[in-house]
């Protein structure tokens, strides 16, 4: 071709244009801390729009130097989107995506260093350098669209992503042109240098106009809609490609019509390449191909599935019910380790662990709290550990005694409808702790079904607690019939008193029929302790543990009660709530032999009071306390109780929001610890 002076001078106004867009994103980049590769790259350009501009002029540019300078301006710019793309999504840029981009710059900087034969400009035939340019053009187009995808709040970044885009595509049809035509006429060369000034007074001013704005990353992973678009990009790269060949091939064999044949064979593939873009019936066509074909998942769905609807549907004991829902879910993820949390009136309690080491102890959450309500209102999948943004978001929430556990992999909400049944600690897989997309899909859903599978069991036992219920309720039957001879059996003394009083037999027969009576009457009130009904009230604890105290003052050993700061609070009904320390007072005294001791102590925590009922009586096994000792009519007292106590206890505890737990050693005693929140007086609520 006629290298102009018009071309010529266009060039150098575009170099002079590229210059300023290096001083604007020098500035930029002091000014919002962008990657310094940005404004390289620029500088770049601007010696590569000289190198141009000098060809077989008065610069008598080396041809190889041109070549190199092609090859150098693609790569700094590839590099540089590579560059901004991972500073604004941190730590989740794929290293292969990367690497392999490097891998193309390199190359093609080698291959201008050993093919001479070239002369791009029209004087001999195309070879492997204009390939270089259609293949580099094409590779700057992905990078464009895979930046322009995940830092998308950026203005200037939108700008940038134009700008070159057009450069891109522009040379991408500049280097097919020049592939079939072997020369190319000065118009399209001057439309590269126009191409390249509008594009630098375009990102020249974005530069100096838009301000730093706060961005927002995006896990750069071929999830299916990029991977859809990216495919597209990628057949319409192809397709120049093809056209390119084809066309070569047409000018060669076609003669005359070589031109014409070409024409239409661009025409067709750009119309393809269109309709790929705007036809929603093919885009969506393309796309189920793409999820078909080119997607392999991480789970048979099929098999999972299968097994866990075989794992649930087995019969199951009732104390292996925590244990089952753990092994399942570990089983699905690899996990060599679980924790269940079952809610239990207002608070999550634990109920059952798998090589955790977790201190349950004070392993409790309230059911208002910040982590329970993103479980509940969320469905939220807690990652402690993770590094990636979208995971962690929500780990502020995390109460500080599930930090502490050291083996934590993620938190799963257990969810029932809208009602949250609990929550499952799951401890690090064997095979590595990623988390995608998929993990957090198949977590929920089985979280769902392993939910479903608890409140089944829960209500199973309700049932079974409600019919024992109403066993009790027959037996009361029975206690009233009682009562009513003994009555019966008072009133004849009262009846024959007056006529038989002077009578020394009826007087000890009277005496006898009393005496048997308060026996019969005080067992049965041991056994069955009718409450009022509860009338809510704001309670010193001290006066209600002296009260409950007193209660026990005939039992053996003694009852010692510690000091109490009088000025702790607690709002519940006096009778139940002294009721409940009676029961665990009583319980102490009766496992604990005369010159043993059963201490109460307290103290205060955060918004709590934790009272420790302490002795050194038998003791309890954990089997018993895990499984047993807070279920209805479970009693170690044989003929002695109908152990309701406890677990009454417990339950209007929790109502309180409170918890109980328990520690015990067979033979060494046992430390029962109850846990309530104390009610802030306006005083204490103004200060804090």
């Amino acid at each position: 071709m006629e290298f102009s002076v018009v071309t010529q001078n266009a060039f150098l106004s575009a170099a002079g244009l590229s210059f300023a867009l290096t001083l604007a994103l020098l500035l930029l980049t002091f000014r919002s801390k962008y990657h310094w590769s940005l404004p390289l790259a620029a500088f770049v350009q601007t010696l590569w729009l000289v190198t141009l501009a000098g060809v077989n002029q008065w610069f008598q540019i080396n041809l190889k130097i041109l070549l190199f300078a092609e090859a150098l301006h693609y790569s700094l710019w590839l590099l540089a989107l590579i560059q901004v793309t991972q500073q604004f999504s941190p730590k989740i840029l794929p290293g292969s995506y990367k690497y392999s981009v490097m891998s193309i710059c390199f190359i093609a900087i080698l291959l201008t260093g050993t093919n001479t034969q070239i002369d791009i400009l029209g004087s001999t035939p195309a070879t492997l350098v204009l390939w270089q340019g259609i293949f580099l053009s094409i590779a700057g187009l992905l990078a464009v669209e895979q930046l322009y995808r995940n830092v998308l709040n950026l203005r200037f970044i939108k700008l940038l992503c134009i700008g070159l885009g057009v450069c891109f595509a522009f040379d991408a049809y500049l280097f097919s042109q020049n592939l079939v035509f072997t020369k190319l006429g000065p118009d399209f060369w001057q439309i590269r240098a126009a191409v390249s000034m509008a594009t630098s007074v375009l990102l020249a001013l974005g530069a100096l106009t838009f301000n730093h704005e706060e961005q927002q990353s995006v896990r750069l992973s071929l999830s299916r809609p990029v991977a859809f678009y990216t495919t597209s990009l990628s057949i319409a790269g192809m397709m120049l490609c093809v056209l390119a060949i084809g066309g070569y091939y047409v000018q060669i064999k076609g003669g005359n019509w070589g031109t014409i044949i070409y024409t239409l064979i661009l025409v067709g593939g750009l119309l393809i390449i269109a309709f790929t873009f705007i036809s929603r019936t093919l885009r969506e066509n393309l796309n189920v191909w793409i999820n078909k074909h080119l997607f392999s998942h991480k789970y048979d769905y099929r098999a999972e599935w299968l097994k866990l609807i075989n794992q649930l549907s087995q019969p199951t004991e009732p104390e292996e019910v925590p244990s089952l829902a753990i092994n399942v879910v570990s089983d699905v993820f690899k996990c060599h380790g679980g924790a269940l949390w079952l809610m239990r009136g207002k608070v999550l309690v634990p109920v059952k662990q798998v090589h955790m080491g977790i201190n349950i102890a004070n392993a409790f959450e309230p059911d208002d709290s910040r982590f329970t309500k993103a479980l509940r209102e969320e469905e939220w999948v807690f990652c402690p550990k993770s590094s990636d943004p979208e995971l962690s978001q929500r780990n502020e929430y995390l109460p500080d005694w599930i930090l502490d556990i050291e083996n934590l992999w993620l938190i799963l909400p257990l969810l029932s409808e809208t009602h949250l049944v609990g929550f499952m600690a799951l401890a690090e897989p064997k095979t590595g702790a990623s988390l995608n997309w998929e993990d957090l899909d198949l977590l929920k859903t089985v979280g769902r079904q392993v939910a479903a599978f608890l409140k089944r069991h829960e209500q199973s036992e309700q049932l079974t607690e409600s019919r024992q219920f109403d066993a009790f309720n027959k037996l009361s039957a029975f206690v009233m019939h009682d009562l009513k001879n003994l009555i019966a059996q008072q009133s004849l003394v009262v009846k024959n008193a007056e006529k038989h009083k002077d009578n020394p037999a009826f007087v000890e027969d009277a005496i006898q029929t009393v005496s048997n009576s308060v026996a019969r009457m005080s067992n049965l009130l041991r056994k069955l302790q009718h409450n009022e009904p509860e009338s809510v009230k704001t309670l010193t604890l001290q006066d209600v543990l002296i009260e409950a105290v007193s209660r026990c003052q005939k039992s053996s050993p003694a009852a010692k009660l510690g000091p109490v700061d009088p000025g702790i609070k607690i709002k519940a009904d006096f009778d139940s709530l002294t009721m409940v320390f009676t029961h665990i007072i009583q319980n102490a005294q009766d496992a604990t032999p005369a010159e043993g001791y059963v201490d109460i102590d307290t103290r205060n925590e955060k918004d709590n009071v934790v009272i420790s009922i302490e002795d050194n009586g038998i003791g309890m096994d954990d089997e018993f306390i895990n499984e047993r000792l807070f279920k209805p009519f479970e009693t170690t007292k044989s003929g002695k109780g109908m152990g309701i106590g406890v677990y009454q206890a417990k339950e209007y505890t929790q109502n309180l929001g409170g918890t109980i737990s328990v520690e015990s050693s067979p033979g060494e005693g046992t430390t029962f610890i109850i846990t309530l929140p104390i009610l802030k007086t306006s005083h204490q609520t103004t200060e804090d």
